[in-house]
């Protein structure tokens, strides 16, 4: 069942008792975070939440909407999302017709394929623009627009649907970038410096030229996950859209700018950027769990306020995960797994694991027919699209569930050689990873955990009859041995590389690292294989957080220390005396005031403490 707009997809999230309608008064300055922060981390990812009285507004706010592996897929519109990449497989695989017959049996298919493309609205009046504000009349404030987090900027728009063309003319992107709001009629435009809008604004920036701009908040659901989509550049982000809906997405012209936008939004900006000018923009508590850093991007002026009668505020926080983002990047993952396999047809399956941020981890099982393909894999991935930001690609065998954590990591520490497995490599990493030494570039880390076939170091070694480590050392022993030792723990795996995880109270430059080596040379811990060092306040009880501290801090050339056979791993936050050209980022955290506010609210929204 495809949705035409945000209101017909609130009504089927109701009917399938998957959205909770809240009629207690909230502020949208940090209080509606801390309460969708809440409900996102319980099981399943919680419900929809629908703020029906928010101060300041008159406009009620839908965040959490795609919260969950069941709320993403009635957005899409099927049962299971997985329905969408064999439908996509089904296209690329079309065999050019031979016979007659072979023709007509095409044929619905191609008529189906008719409907993608975008069309423009017919029917008079579009419901994006029932209303509408032009001049003195456009004011931001009249929108419930959040602040997310206590050390953010100020408030940010963060479900956008930004719309522009490219010098030319020629090609449109949509794509999704955060706005934080400087005033009634300004914003700023983050679109981070690889985004296909950066390329354009950069167009028009070397031609002097004004950019027009707009920006759709609440469209039907697919074309909001379609604007996250990370497609090729040049593809119309509609055009997927479309396909997805079986229908096209209608767009209508703007009041103010040569653009279209999707008819049925609830809300619209319509604006320019003037390529001269740039201001200072954040920090936000992003995705990776940490504020990113504050820098200069381009302004964006109002114009043009348009929307709905009634419209509904769509918006979304990011912040530690799971958040509502992971069920998008996991739609993503699965609809984008038979492209991939277009370019690399090994690859079986693909998992980018939440502790990972997207742009961390991918783990990856492949039809292994010749030596060294996982390296080969590696190196392809590096230079595929976005994931060319990925900083730790994991390469197992087909019959390995890359889905099931236990399987991946009984593999991972029974078969791992640490001279003959790992692989570093050099690149280009995301805007917002902290862990390298420079902003954008930094090393990288392959896995190659597949069996070793005939022409690989390691052929004819039964890795899976090597015997698990015994008689493990005591951790307290460890806390005892050494007084920056916090805390320390032994992951319970049966497996014949054994982990420890320390918790280490850092307060001088290189201090783990000589750490790691008096470890590893004291005779009573020789047992375990793999040391990893996290930050004192780190939970060792909480293995999801470990692996999120794991995969954000890491640099992993330079983090990676290895003690004759046994491996020490550093993720703790660097120091400039260390080399670190970056300035590091706080965690995202609440306040206690919002949180004690919250709790006095929790009963009286929930029924529950």
């Amino acid at each position: 069942m495809a949705f035409h707009s945000l209101t017909e997809f609130i009504e089927q999230l109701e009917r399938e008792n998957e959205l909770i309608r809240i009629s207690e008064s909230v502020s949208p300055i940090l209080e509606i975070s801390e309460i969708t922060d809440r409900v996102s981390k319980s099981p399943d990812g919680g419900k929809a939440l629908l703020f029906e009285n928010v101060e300041g507004s008159q406009m009620p706010v839908l965040i959490n909407a795609f919260g969950s592996t069941r709320r993403m897929s009635l957005a899409l519109g099927v049962e299971d999302i997985e329905e969408i990449p064999k439908e996509i497989d089904r296209y690329l695989k079309i065999a050019p017709p031979a016979t007659l017959l072979d023709k007509v049996k095409l044929l619905p298919l191609l008529l189906n394929a008719a409907n993608f493309p975008p069309k423009m609205f017919r029917g008079g009046q579009a419901p994006c623009q029932e209303i509408v504000h032009l001049g003195d009349d456009v004011d931001l404030g009249k929108i419930p627009i959040l602040q997310c987090w206590p050390n953010d900027a100020g408030r940010f728009i963060t479900l956008p649907i930004v719309v522009n063309r490219s010098a030319d003319d020629k090609l449109r992107n949509v794509g999704l970038y955060r706005m934080q709001i400087y005033d009634k009629n300004t914003t700023g435009m983050h679109w981070h410096i690889h985004k296909d809008g950066a390329h354009f604004f950069h167009e028009f920036r070397r031609q002097n030229k004004r950019m027009e701009v707009a920006v759709a908040i609440g469209a039907d659901p697919v074309v909001c996950y379609s604007a996250s989509a990370p497609l090729p550049y040049g593809i119309d982000e509609f055009l997927l859209a479309g396909f997805i809906r079986k229908s096209a997405v209608p767009l209508v012209k703007c009041k103010t700018v040569d653009l279209e936008i999707p008819a049925t939004a609830e809300i619209v900006l319509e604006g320019y950027i003037d390529p001269s000018e740039m201001r200072l923009e954040g920090p936000f508590g992003d995705h990776t769990g940490y504020y990113s850093q504050d820098g200069d991007y381009p302004v964006f002026h109002v114009t043009a306020i348009t929307h709905r009668k009634n419209p509904v505020y769509l918006t979304t926080i990011v912040g530690k995960p799971p958040q509502e983002d992971y069920y998008l990047g996991k739609a993503t993952e699965r609809i984008f797994l038979p492209l991939m396999r277009t370019q690399l047809p090994e690859i079986v399956d693909m998992d980018m694991p939440l502790e990972g941020v997207f742009h961390n981890s991918v783990i990856l099982s492949i039809d292994k027919r010749y030596p060294m393909q996982a390296r080969r894999m590696m190196s392809a991935l590096w230079g595929l699209g976005q994931m060319s930001f990925v900083k730790t690609i994991l390469v197992v065998d087909a019959d390995v569930d890359v889905h099931d954590t236990k399987a991946v990591l009984r593999v991972l520490l029974n078969n791992i050689d640490f001279k003959r497995d790992l692989f570093f490599s050099e690149g280009i990493l995301d805007v917002l990873n902290h862990g390298s030494d420079q902003a954008l570039y930094g090393s990288k880390l392959g896995i190659d955990a597949t069996t070793k076939i005939e022409g690989e170091p390691g052929f004819g070694k039964d890795a899976h009859s090597r015997q698990p480590s015994k008689n493990l050392p005591n951790p307290k022993a460890v806390v005892d041995r050494f007084k920056e030792v916090k805390d320390c723990r032994i992951l319970d795996s049966d497996s014949r590389h054994s982990v420890m995880f320390v918790a280490f109270d850092k307060t001088r430059a290189h201090q783990p690292g000589k750490f790691i080596s008096a470890f590893f040379n004291n005779p009573g811990f020789a047992k375990i294989s793999i040391l990893i060092v996290l930050e004192a306040h780190v939970d060792l009880r909480d293995y999801s957080a470990i692996m999120w501290k794991f995969f954000n801090n890491l640099d992993p050339k330079r983090d990676f220390h290895f003690e004759d056979g046994h491996l020490g791993i550093d993720v703790t936050r660097k120091l400039p005396e260390e080399g670190y050209e970056q300035d590091w980022p706080d965690e995202i955290a609440m306040s206690r005031t919002i949180k004690d506010q919250v709790d006095k609210k929790w009963k009286r929204m929930f029924g529950e403490k």
